[in-house]
């Protein structure tokens, strides 16, 4: 099967790897030509070091690759989705199937990301969502990693199961776009939000309350938006959520532990020294909780703290003296 991978980042290329594992005809795009040369004279990524790029995998910066394709996978970082899906269009077919790797919601919109793809492609083809617990240096390295693919075409969530699993890759198929999504989204929030707790030298009980308090709330407002309550207990939810609040392998998580030591937003994304998708989804999450009135405590604090210059001591003694709760009656994923 001919498939094209667009963007290659860490995640992009990981997939590709993948791709290629299972004897696709597999080519990568770079929307920055140079990038593409280096990786093809190199055969490596400086974001998955020490992971050399197989010969089969072609690298271009040339959109003429996505002649013919089968399967289109876009990994464009969130607020560059709507741009890709736009040079993509013209090339996609009905029968072609677009998968997004993208984890947001895009600002002032607040669309996801399968939403902004059928948007730019005109409805042309299947959109699915792949989605879960998957650090692209873990995929890279063929460590064992599970996904979910996600479609309410079960014929497209199957094409897409079919086409990347492996023994180190495996994929479970759901019907669940909406809740897979909001999941990928809104987990990158609280990751920030456990770096800041590791920032600030708060430990395991902290994280461990914030991690599962958060799951509440990022269920009530998936519920609300469409979502199967039993997403956020699976891999695209809960599983999502432990690997990112917990790895260093996380920008997002890299960038809370250095505004919880003192720095501004602009400074630790600055220092990580890639996109944060947190701090972009920030925004948009506190915009849905206003306006669908969730009560999203968290994620509503980890805004104030990046969009309103909040100080994280003072949240954390906001939320542990809110009113009393009962938490059978407030733990929505259960």
């Amino acid at each position: 099967m001919k498939a094209v991978v667009l963007g290659s980042g860490g995640w992009g290329t990981a997939l590709a790897l993948v791709l290629c594992d299972n004897g696709h005809d597999v080519t990568l795009w770079s929307h920055n030509p140079a990038k593409a040369a280096s990786m093809c004279e190199t055969r490596e990524n400086p974001l998955l070091k020490g992971v050399t790029l197989p010969e089969n995998l072609r690298i271009t910066g040339d959109l003429d690759c996505l002649e013919g394709a089968e399967l289109v996978v876009c990994a464009s970082p969130s607020f560059a989705v709507r741009e890709t899906g736009r040079k993509a269009a013209p090339y996609l077919k009905p029968e072609t199937v677009l998968v997004t790797v993208s984890k947001g919601i895009e600002r002032d919109t607040n669309l996801r990301m399968s939403q902004i793809l059928q948007e730019t492609t005109q409805y042309k083809c299947k959109v699915v969502a792949l989605s879960g617990p998957s650090h692209a240096e873990e995929v890279g390295l063929r460590l064992p990693t599970g996904c979910v693919s996600a479609c309410p075409d079960r014929t497209a969530a199957r094409f897409v199961q079919d086409a990347f699993m492996n023994d180190c890759f495996r994929v479970y198929t759901s019907y669940d776009i909406i809740g897979v999504e909001l999941a990928a989204a809104l987990k990158n929030v609280i990751a920030l939000s456990c770096g800041i707790c590791s920032g600030l030298g708060f430990q395991d009980n902290t994280k461990a309350l914030l991690m599962t308090r958060a799951m509440a709330e990022i269920t009530r407002l998936g519920e609300q938006l469409g979502g199967t309550r039993r997403t956020f207990g699976g891999l695209a939810g809960m599983g999502d959520l432990i690997v990112t609040c917990t790895s260093m392998h996380s920008r997002n998580n890299r960038a809370g532990i250095l505004i919880g030591q003192g720095k501004s937003a602009k400074e630790a994304m600055e220092e990580v020294g890639a996109v944060v998708e947190g701090y972009y989804a920030a925004e948009s999450i506190h915009q849905l909780a206003e306006r669908e009135g969730i009560e999203m405590p968290i994620s509503r604090c980890a805004y104030e703290i990046l969009y309103q210059g909040k100080q994280p001591k003072d949240v954390v003694s906001e939320l542990m003296t809110r009113a009393k709760k009962d938490e059978l009656l407030e733990t929505a994923w259960l």
